[in-house]
């Protein structure tokens, strides 16, 4: 338990910069919460706003939003024009800029360089987000013993960690999941577990992801029944709990809604490191998690 608490205080302070480097800005009447990418004479602000990336560009008191429009199958590249007009007091070239992070923070660097000698370029190797969530579904426990593979009620919450830029397809998630006892398996469960998901699938408004569980904190109990030869059923209640490694795969996907994304994975489908009941794994969740 102080090796899951430890690892999840540890994300905490590794977001404590990432809180304070969003700030609200407001153009053109709609407020925003941004993330500034690049700071200096000239600011690259940025963000996902309802699923699509949003770029500004702010000089003194005065932002612009970086648009690049399609009419008629043809994108118009505001942006270049928008650039131009900001940076008209030094000679740098809009031609080759594309209307993404890296490419728009090379043009500013070189902007800033230019008007600013003193400027120096942050690298930047994180920004990191939270996203927290809650899910409900139903489980056999295929790594119990489920003589009879009763399915059973689960709920619990996830804790997100994602790396909007360098680690796009990466994540990390402290969860929390509560296995219900039902009428023909009276086993119940309250797991801790470490996570880590790699999204083969990105995009701004969808996320298929592949789950594998590293560590995990179970504490369970159980009743069961034992009718000995010749004499009256006896009942057992047994308890515990387990700290382990079980190294289990499971699949997802995020789709983004509002300020969030309804999630569905489908859990635990193959263990490493743990033994199963050779049922056919049946563990599916849905829920909805929202960006901190």
């Amino acid at each position: 338990m102080k090796s899951l608490l430890s690892l999840f205080v540890l994300f905490l302070l590794l977001s404590a910069g990432t809180l304070q480097a969003q700030q609200q800005y407001t153009v053109d009447g709609q407020t925003y919460t941004l993330h500034t990418e690049v700071e200096g004479t000239l600011t690259l602000l940025w963000n996902t706003v309802d699923g699509e990336y949003r770029y500004f560009s702010k000089k003194g008191n005065d932002i612009q939003e970086l648009k690049n429009t399609k009419q008629n199958g043809d994108y118009q590249e505001e942006y270049k024009e928008t650039l131009k007009q900001q940076t008209s007091d030094a000679v740098v070239s809009t031609e080759n800029v594309k209307l993404t992070l890296p490419s728009l923070s090379a043009f500013f660097v070189e902007y800033n360089k230019k008007k600013d000698p003193n400027f120096v370029e942050e690298k930047k190797s994180v920004q990191l987000d939270f996203r927290l969530g809650a899910f409900a579904g139903m489980s056999n426990s295929i790594y119990t013993e489920n003589p009879t593979n009763a399915l059973q009620p689960v709920a619990g919450i996830d804790l997100e960690l994602v790396d909007a830029v360098k680690l796009k397809r990466h994540a990390m998630v402290l969860r929390f999941k509560q296995t219900f006892e039902s009428s023909d398996y009276k086993y119940s469960a309250s797991q801790f577990s470490l996570n880590y998901r790699f999204k083969f699938v990105k995009t701004p408004k969808f996320d298929a992801f592949v789950n594998a569980k590293f560590a995990a904190l179970t504490f369970s109990s159980r009743e069961y029944t034992v009718i000995p030869f010749g004499g009256p059923a006896q009942v057992y209640k047994e308890s515990g709990s387990d700290f382990n490694a079980p190294v289990t795969f499971g699949i997802g996907a995020d789709y983004k809604v509002g300020n969030g994304y309804i999630t569905f994975s489908y859990n635990d489908i193959v263990g490493l490191n743990v033994e199963s009941n050779d049922e056919f794994p049946v563990d599916f969740t849905l829920g909805y998690k929202f960006n901190l």
